[in-house]
């Protein structure tokens, strides 16, 4: 029988990993070397907020602890934050399961209307609330602000808790009902525990949104300022590394929260 030779493979053209890895690296120092900046001119000896580097100081984190207009601002954020979470986390919890469990007319209308307050551009979500606490004549105060980050944590908070429950096995919940378990035991026994981590994952990324909302803040806010809103005020009159140092602290905190809340959202193991 004749030779039938298969057919010859044209080569592959030989990848250059290294382009990726330098494209990668310009792509990230161009996001975040901004960022080394500030945290650099935190610690630096220099009165100005600019380089060159003068030398080493911890100085301005100690004046910016000492400072009371920051920590009346500090202390305002955290009550805001705290109240808008907990107002986003439950009320995400709740829509969530509406969505998860039952079918109704407008599900979809439903889902994108709760989304809308973070897919809109900040400037449209703050006028829009501030024409409608007007209209119900509210005064701007901290009560305002924090109606307005719970609305606008709301999306951040219901999107890890609706995956979690998307990924649920439903058998482990028919089990329990078989065993004679009633619904409020399903839910603190069963179902609750499997999202947890879900819901402190939402719970951590809408504290960290409120916690450092400036735009939709300025139209909700009266005299009482949040940390972001008196660091915004010091950046047109007085730029001192003082500012630079607070803004370091809110990056590491939020840094923190956001990692914990990408651990907590990986689903439980079975």
């Amino acid at each position: 029988m004749p030779d039938v030779s298969s057919p010859a493979i044209a080569p592959r053209p030989q990848r250059r990993p290294w382009l990726l890895g330098v494209w990668t690296a310009i792509a990230l120092g161009f996001l975040y070397l901004p960022i080394g900046v500030v945290v650099l001119m935190s610690v630096n000896q220099s009165r100005i907020l600019s380089l060159p580097f003068t030398g080493f100081t911890l100085d301005w984190y100690g004046l910016a602890l000492a400072d009371a207009p920051l920590r009346a601002a500090l202390g305002n954020s955290l009550k805001v934050a705290a109240i808008a979470t907990l107002f986003a986390t439950g009320l995400g919890l709740l829509a969530a399961f509406a969505i998860y469990r039952y079918q109704f007319w407008g599900k979809t209308a439903f889902r994108l209307a709760l989304n809308l307050p973070i897919l809109l551009p900040g400037v449209v979500t703050g006028v829009a609330m501030l024409a409608y606490f007007s209209s119900l004549e509210l005064g701007l105060g901290l009560g305002t602000v924090i109606l307005g980050h719970g609305v606008f944590g709301l999306p951040v908070a219901l999107g890890p808790i609706l995956t979690r429950l998307g990924q649920f096995p439903t058998a482990l919940e028919e089990a329990a009902y078989d065993l004679g378990a009633r619904p409020v035991q399903v839910f603190r026994d069963v179902l609750f525990p499997y999202i947890r981590s879900a819901v402190v994952a939402g719970a951590l990324l809408a504290f960290t949104l409120s916690f450092d909302e400036v735009v939709v803040t300025i139209f909700l806010t009266g005299r009482d300022n949040t940390l972001p809103m008196e660091i915004w005020g010091r950046l047109r009159t007085n730029i001192t590394p003082e500012i630079a140092a607070v803004a370091t602290v809110i990056l590491t905190v939020s840094s923190i929260l956001v990692v914990a809340s990408q651990r907590n959202s990986a689903p439980p193991s079975a």
